[in-house]
């Protein structure tokens, strides 16, 4: 790891993960093209070259449904945690530190050190703001990925009516209907669900050199302790 250059070695967890997520939509591009134009062919259709089936809402509504999941998760588990509390677990806090924390606590205003962020040393508006920064990006991000999944999967859906020699709906009828829904929630449950066993289980099992986990020899009841 010390051969590494200096910049790939204190960024290679973004890096790293980074490289995955293009690797890994890649290979659903040239797996979901070859799934569309298996459909297209059994409906007699002639079928897309690689770089059309990119520019379709079939593709779209497919990676945005995705992101709209994982943005929800990383919004609702950082604002929820300022509250929520897990006994035994490292991801949470320890039981008497549920809600904001003071100003010491959390270095802002009058309390920011010398390296603090300068918006966490400013007043009002501003450190208020960057204070919930980080919620705040993640919500924006899911909001805007669950409407673009709304319109992809609605020129979708439209596009099988079409084929089907069946009329259009309108984006607010594909709003409330089950194509939209069942893309949503069947995101929604494997999310929440991954938070949750990743809550419980961190109280009884170790991941040692893991910061999502305790030190292996940690009580079960240790909270918040990283490894």
């Amino acid at each position: 790891m010390s051969a590494l250059p200096r910049f790939v070695r204190e960024n290679s967890l973004t890096l790293a993960f980074g490289i995955g997520f293009l690797l890994s939509l890649i290979g659903q591009a040239i797996a979901g093209h070859a799934d569309f134009n298996n459909r297209l062919i059994a409906e007699n259709l002639h079928p897309f070259s690689f770089w059309s089936y990119l520019g379709t809402s079939d593709f779209a509504v497919d990676v945005t449904e995705n992101w709209q999941s994982e943005f929800l998760q990383f919004f609702l588990y950082v604002f929820g945690t300022v509250w929520l509390l897990q006994r035994g677990s490292p991801e949470s806090k320890v039981m008497h530190k549920a809600g904001l924390e003071t100003d010491e606590a959390q270095k802002v205003g009058r309390h920011a050190t010398e390296d603090s962020p300068r918006w966490a040393a400013a007043d009002g508006l501003r450190q208020s703001l960057y204070s919930r920064s980080l919620g705040i990006v993640m919500c924006l991000i899911f909001l805007l990925s669950w409407l673009a999944q709304s319109v992809t999967g609605g020129v979708a859906c439209n596009e099988e009516h079409l084929r089907g020699l069946q009329a259009p709906i309108s984006w607010g009828a594909y709003l409330s209907s089950g194509d939209f829904w069942s893309r949503t929630l069947q995101n929604w449950q494997s999310e929440l669900l991954a938070v949750a066993a990743m809550a419980i289980l961190s109280v009884y099992l170790r991941q040692r050199g893991s910061p999502e986990s305790k030190p292996v020899g940690s009580a079960h009841t240790s909270t918040g302790v990283e490894g």
